[in-house]
């Protein structure tokens, strides 16, 4: 046992600003502007918002904080804030994911951040430090709980290891001790919740469960502040995350080489707003589709390899080929394949071409396998092999990663691009300020004065 829940702790409470080099900090900037993006879009556009808003109201957990909410016009209590921020940021599956551990970190991380960061007067650059610190505990656990033993389980790591995440950035916040953040992490391990079992029918569990995370993650470092006793070892131990949520276990991921490598450059963006699994062979099939200049009825037979977790997540034909819902399109391998190999794109808009009879039709050309070749050797799964079948033969293509990754990390300008065209219908001239606070949060006193730029 190497004490992995301590050693964490004290790297949170240990973590400086001056300790983080420069680039992992302009990456944390440009990681938290994406996620933003879906943020502010989904709060007018996630089918799911008005659900998330009536229940606040009927529990009366509706009431005025001074806590942003992203694209909202109101302010909220911090917790709230965090549960909505993370919700709707995570509503559109257009948020950053980390390929090693297969979660998404920002959609816990950078609401916790946020909601405590405005309600203690934090400055930019507290909250930098408390995003990347947040990055670093996620990404570590998600990488030893070992992903495809976790998706095995029925969990989704994100709602998981994402807790602890969240908590560690809202107790660098407060300032919280070693001692104390142990504390947190304790209570983190009592509420890391998130199943997979949304996948059966579209559900929006996939977007509560990370708004809950966030959520859960303030409220275990708001416990630890007031000297709530959380349990010890809630990672390692006898009944700990690592034990109860995988069987393929690796504690010695959750502290290698830490404060020396930081997983959070290892963060990549999605270019489609559609589960991971899916961006590899969406790549493949546009590139495929240019190259030799294909139309939908010249295509005989579509063969998609994937690793088995993607198989899992969107390669299930008897459940996946004719989505009907916005989450089922999500994670159809087969209607987003359709969809790119049909026009050539695919974005947020083109949800619309749900239970289109041409998708659906194209959709019925596809199989989805899995490929050994995507298993063995690889540090990470979201490769694709497609196989196009025409009258005229079969062209292949094997993608090793998809685009977004560390390796082919889109330029500022492009970050900014994707990020004004979510905000700007919601937001108007106000995206462009916010754009340009969040690229510069180390600059702000105290963040609430960038913060407010995003309030519709």
């Amino acid at each position: 046992m190497a004490h992995e829940t301590a050693t964490l702790a004290a790297y949170v409470a240990d973590l400086k600003y001056s300790d983080i080099p420069p680039e992992v900090l302009e990456r944390a900037k440009v990681l938290t502007l994406d996620f933003l993006g879906s943020t502010i879009r989904a709060r007018r556009d996630a089918e799911s918002t008005p659900s998330l808003m009536k229940m606040l109201e009927a529990l009366a957990l509706d009431g005025k904080g001074e806590a942003t909410v992203f694209g909202d016009t109101k302010t909220w209590t911090p917790a709230v804030a965090a549960l909505l921020n993370g919700a709707l940021g995570h509503s559109l599956d257009f948020d950053d994911t980390h390929a090693d551990s297969s979660l998404h970190p920002s959609a816990p991380v950078v609401p916790a951040a946020f909601a405590v960061g405005e309600m203690v007067g934090a400055s930019g650059r507290d909250v930098l430090t408390a995003i990347v610190a947040g990055y670093e505990v996620c990404c570590r656990l998600g990488n030893a709980l070992d992903p495809t033993s976790h998706y095995a389980r029925g969990f989704h790591p994100t709602a998981t290891a994402g807790t602890y995440g969240a908590a560690a950035a809202a107790a660098k916040l407060f300032g919280l001790s070693k001692e104390q953040i142990v504390s947190a992490f304790g209570v983190s391990g009592s509420q890391a919740a998130g199943s997979l079992q949304f996948l059966v029918n579209g559900a929006w569990n996939k977007r509560y469960q990370v708004g809950a995370a966030a959520m859960n993650g303030v409220i275990a470092a708001t416990l630890a502040r007031n000297d709530f006793i959380g349990s010890s070892e809630s990672v390692e131990g006898k009944h700990g995350l690592l034990v109860g949520y995988s069987d393929d276990a690796h504690p010695d991921k959750a502290v290698a080489d830490l404060g020396h490598t930081y997983e959070t450059l290892k963060i990549g963006v999605k270019p489609y707003p559609s589960c991971r699994y899916t961006h590899a062979a969406i790549d493949a099939l546009i590139a495929m589709r240019r190259e030799h200049n294909l139309t939908p009825d010249q295509i005989r037979k579509v063969e998609i390899g994937l690793h088995r977790n993607g198989i899992t997540l969107t390669g299930d034909a008897a459940t996946k080929r004719h989505p009907t819902s916005v989450v089922g399109g999500q994670f159809s391998m087969f209607f987003t394949g359709a969809i790119a190999l049909d026009q050539g794109h695919f974005g947020w808009d083109d949800y619309d071409r749900l239970g289109d009879k041409a998708i659906d039709a194209l959709a019925d050309k596809f199989d989805v396998v899995q490929d050994d070749r995507l298993e063995v050797g690889r540090t990470h799964p979201f490769g694709a092999r497609v196989s196009i079948t025409t009258d005229d033969g079969t062209h292949e293509r094997l993608y090793a990663d998809p685009s977004g990754e560390p390796t082919s990390f889109p330029d500022a300008k492009a970050m900014q691009q994707k990020f004004l065209t979510l905000a700007r219908p919601v937001l108007d001239k106000r995206a462009d300020q916010l754009a340009d606070a969040i690229l510069t949060l180390e600059r702000f006193d105290r963040v609430e004065k960038a913060t407010q730029l995003g309030r519709q």
